[in-house]
């Protein structure tokens, strides 16, 4: 683990106590100085060094791959977002009338309405009743049936911040010849998160939340055995095998996840994020799961020490995630939210109720700030 000064990589103004990890994260400073670095290249030298700005995408793959675990980073593709990786599934797959796919009722509708789009095709959405069970994974199994074609799951759920046995889910579908598709926004940059342990086929996440990089580049993870099973609905010169050969005429997909990358990417986005995962390198993500989870126990200790406050994520240490989201019987949430945002607290509003998301950075100071801004509140 290398040495990171944590207070130069995020030097966040003192107004603000930043708690929203789960929606959109800050930089760190080495991101923000790789893309200046970029714009001041672009201004003096145009696109002179471009294949210098090749070396930096190349490295993301890897950085990437090595995050995620992937077995290479031939199954690895730099996307736009998480929703266009969940509709190059999709709209991906050859269907059947007749097919279903499962999800649950706690998605984020990215992970809801893609799987409802497909009822042109004769296909049903099921949503596993995962949100009142004691065992979610067993209302997803509860679920599918002969004409389940895929799973699809965030790995950790938007709203409450429960944490999905995806071991035991990517089993069960490897059993059953089910896709297994996760949803990983929540986890990957926060939590150690490994496609082949948990038997993913399809994995995604966007860069700008735990991963700390900016909006507009995320990764998109095909396992290579179950890559030719999605058709491609976008083609231009960069999905072909013999990339940057603009003599040829003829041309054949990528044999790599690179097939699903129709165009140019966005560079000023991966020397972005190249910079923020070299940072989560530096500190490993063993520590730094171990810090996330940490902020996330002393936020969830100090609000339940609060006077009616109700937690709505759950405890038990395999369900924990980044995310804590709490409520007050007495104060509407939106009133609560509001409050808190005004006196300087940087959250979201979800779950039906407060959510609060710390990375392992958050120094300690500024939770205590958090919760003494909700026991003020409360006081009225």
């Amino acid at each position: 683990m290398a040495h990171v000064d944590l207070d130069i990589e995020f030097p966040q103004d003192e107004d603000i106590v930043y708690l929203n990890h789960a929606a959109v994260a800050p930089w760190p400073a080495r991101a923000a100085r790789a893309v200046s670095a970029f714009a001041n290249e672009n201004a003096r030298r145009g696109a002179a060094d471009y294949p210098r700005w090749m070396r930096c995408e190349h490295e993301l793959r890897r950085q990437l791959r090595a995050l995620i675990h992937a077995g290479s980073t031939e199954e690895i593709a730099l996307v736009k977002n998480t929703s266009e990786a969940l509709s190059f599934v999709a709209h991906g797959l050859r269907w059947t009338s007749g097919d279903n796919v499962v999800t649950t009722d706690l998605e984020f509708p990215s992970n809801r309405i893609v799987w409802e789009s497909l009822q042109r095709y004769g296909v049903e959405a099921r949503l596993a009743p995962v949100g009142q069970s004691e065992e979610p994974e067993q209302a997803i199994l509860d679920c599918m049936d002969q004409r389940t074609r895929l799973v699809a799951v965030s790995s950790v759920q938007y709203g409450t911040g429960l944490r999905m046995n995806l071991e035991k889910l990517g089993a069960a579908c490897r059993t059953r010849d089910v896709l297994f598709c996760v949803d990983a926004i929540q986890s990957i940059g926060a939590l150690q998160f490994d496609v082949q342990a948990c038997h993913a086929d399809f994995a995604m996440a966007d860069g700008h939340k735990w991963m700390l990089g900016p909006e507009g580049l995320g990764v998109f993870y095909v396992r290579k055995e179950v890559m030719d099973q999605l058709q491609l609905n976008e083609f231009g010169w960069h999905m072909i095998e013999d990339q940057g050969n603009y003599d040829r005429t003829d041309w054949e997909i990528a044999h790599s996840a690179r097939r699903f990358e129709c165009g140019s990417g966005n560079l000023v986005a991966t020397h972005a994020l190249s910079a923020s995962l070299s940072l989560l390198a530096d500190v490993g993500m063993v520590q730094v799961e171990q810090g996330v989870l940490d902020k996330r126990l002393a936020l969830a200790e100090g609000l339940r020490a609060l006077q009616g406050v109700e937690l709505l994520s759950r405890d038990a240490p395999d369900r924990c995630s980044g995310i804590v989201t709490f409520r007050h019987p007495k104060l509407d949430p939106n009133a609560l939210y509001e409050q808190l945002r005004s006196r300087g607290i940087v959250c979201a509003r979800r779950g039906g109720g407060v959510r609060f998301s710390p990375h392992f950075y958050t120094p300690v100071a500024r939770l205590e700030r958090a919760l003494a801004a909700v026991r003020e509140v409360l006081a009225g």
